[in-house]
């Protein structure tokens, strides 16, 4: 068989280069190494709420989502919300447990490998204390009415796990106890108090079946209660194994799901992996300094009528707050997979800002391909100074070099990203890329050439193109997939001397990122 080299290069200069022309050279050597790469990115990713997965789309999407990008854990809301049919009471209040549709769900998840991370939330109606509900669909945000039942509930739907999958299998799920709680009213009516009563019973009953599973929280919206949660859980001798929390790249608000509030991408350059670095230095200086951190939620922002998730400058948005997180934590859990996403209701339009890697139609976005590519690289990590890259090696002797530009071309406060990111962006040039590897196997390659970036695996500007359609016909949807499939822009062959060198410079724009694959003949 051929020996396949794969050199992964994503390039994004970093981020404080300027708009104008400026040099830069990535210098990488297959024999020094820095250990094993942290996979954090790829540990977990986000869906909407547990009934769209039992849509035939959703499923075709994640199977092609964890082919290419192989995820490992996905997490969702609304387990608990009615429209899974859980949990209702007979005429004399004794609790009815129904388990079908969380099955097919988990079948699914389980069949492509994939596990879940079990958010328990949304509260039954027959055990919620008030009627409040948030989304289009309805999931109920109240306290329940009993906490015994509550617990019961939790206990009775762990044993059901042990029974259908196994002690061993359930032991590496992680179960998180609700969402979001802090933002009240919205997910949560009840104080912080209550979530901490919440919590404890949620946790004794998970921990009843097992004490091996694995149970943490608090979901938090902003990276808040995260010292207030390990001191509760401390002094009360409540299980907690883990912290989790949420943080998006937007200053203002927590929650609009249908964008009117208007947001505004933070030109903070620390964004994101500000908050998580903290959340990990909060954990060290606590009570218990060793607890595992996932960020369980994460984006450029929290509306899923944002166009900035549509835009190509998310490719090189995430790859650059990923590459800042370092090993601050153990999962950075991107919300989410698809735009099959109903938070707030079916959407009307093929392109609408939503969250999703995928779009309705599993048209892949430009961030879709940051995951892909991220994907191809090997299981060491090479030594690399250079800030906005990664380089790695895998067993097989191949070698990828991930590099790109993250430019934030946003205006300002006084222009809302949906105003800015529905327009047709131009990147300009930002000078070139030298990119030096050494110690490969001397012979010829072929130099496939991958790219992501203005009107290159750009979906949105191809719909820019069709005027904005408010429905895609079948022929547009397979023009705009088959264009933007990532698949090579070029290919051409190489030869390294037996000094085992490459060097080559290539021109960058704003927020590119490319990929260079060296294959050995």
């Amino acid at each position: 068989m051929k020996k396949l080299l794969i050199i992964t290069a994503v390039l994004i200069t970093s981020i404080n280069l300027s708009a104008q022309n400026e040099n830069r050279t990535i210098k990488v050597d297959f024999n020094k190494t820095t250990g094993k790469l942290n996979t954090m990115f790829k540990e977990c990713i986000g869906a909407g709420r547990a009934n769209e997965g039992l849509r035939a789309d959703w499923q075709q999407q994640l199977a092609l989502v964890k082919k290419e990008c192989d995820f490992k854990y996905i997490r969702f809301h609304g387990l608990l919300s009615d429209d899974m049919a859980v949990y209702r009471e007979d005429s004399k209040g004794n609790p009815e447990y129904n388990y079908q549709y969380v099955d097919v769900l988990f079948d699914y998840i389980l069949s492509l490998k994939m596990k879940p991370f079990v958010e328990l939330g949304f509260m039954p109606s027959a055990l919620a204390s008030g009627k409040e509900t948030i989304f289009w669909w309805k999931g109920n945000v109240t306290p329940p009415k009993d906490y015994k039942k509550w617990e019961d509930l939790i206990k009775n739907l762990a044993a059901h796990f042990k029974e259908r999958y196994g002690d061993e299998e359930v032991k590496t799920w992680y179960f998180e106890v609700w969402n979001e709680p802090n933002l009240s009213p919205g997910f949560w009516t009840g104080t912080q108090e209550e979530y901490f009563k919440l919590y404890d019973y949620a946790a004794r009953g998970i921990k009843a079946v097992n004490p091996a599973y694995r149970v943490g929280g608090p979901a938090t919206a902003g990276a808040a209660w995260v010292p207030e949660t390990i001191d509760f859980c401390a002094k009360n001798n409540v299980p907690l194994d883990f912290i989790s929390t949420h943080t998006y790249g937007v200053n203002q608000g927590y929650l609009d799901e249908f964008g009117t509030s208007g947001t505004v991408l933070s030109p903070d350059q620390n964004s994101i992996s500000g908050d998580v670095i903290n959340s990990r230095k909060q954990i060290s200086n606590s009570a218990k300094p060793k607890l595992e951190l996932h960020y369980t939620e994460w984006s450029s922002s929290y509306t899923p009528a944002d166009p900035i998730h549509d835009s190509y400058h998310s490719a090189a948005y995430i790859l650059q707050k990923l590459k800042q997180v370092g090993d601050a934590a153990n999962s950075m859990s991107y919300w989410v997979f698809t735009d099959i996403f109903e938070e707030a209701g079916p959407r009307f339009t093929p392109f609408h800002g939503g969250f999703g890697l995928l779009n309705t139609q599993g048209i892949k976005k430009p961030a879709y391909f940051s995951y892909s590519l991220m994907n191809k690289l090997g299981e060491t990590e090479l030594q690399n100074k250079d800030t906005s890259s990664w380089a790695a090696k895998n067993t097989k002797g191949d070698v990828q070099v991930l590099f790109w530009d993250f430019t934030n071309t946003h205006p300002g406060d006084k222009v809302w990203n949906q105003t800015y990111y529905v327009q047709d962006l131009p990147s300009k040039e930002k000078g070139k890329v030298k990119i030096e590897v050494s110690g490969l196997q001397k012979g010829n390659y072929v130099l496939e050439i991958y790219k992501v970036g203005y009107k290159v695996n750009d979906a949105y500007a191809d719909y820019l193109s069709f005027n904005k359609p408010n429905q895609l016909t079948r022929q547009q949807v397979n023009s705009i997939k088959e264009k933007n499939s990532g698949a090579p822009i070029s290919k051409e062959k190489i030869t390294v001397d037996a000094k085992g060198n490459f060097s080559k410079d290539y021109k960058i724009n704003e927020n590119d990122v490319v990929m260079l694959n060296f294959v050995k003949q």
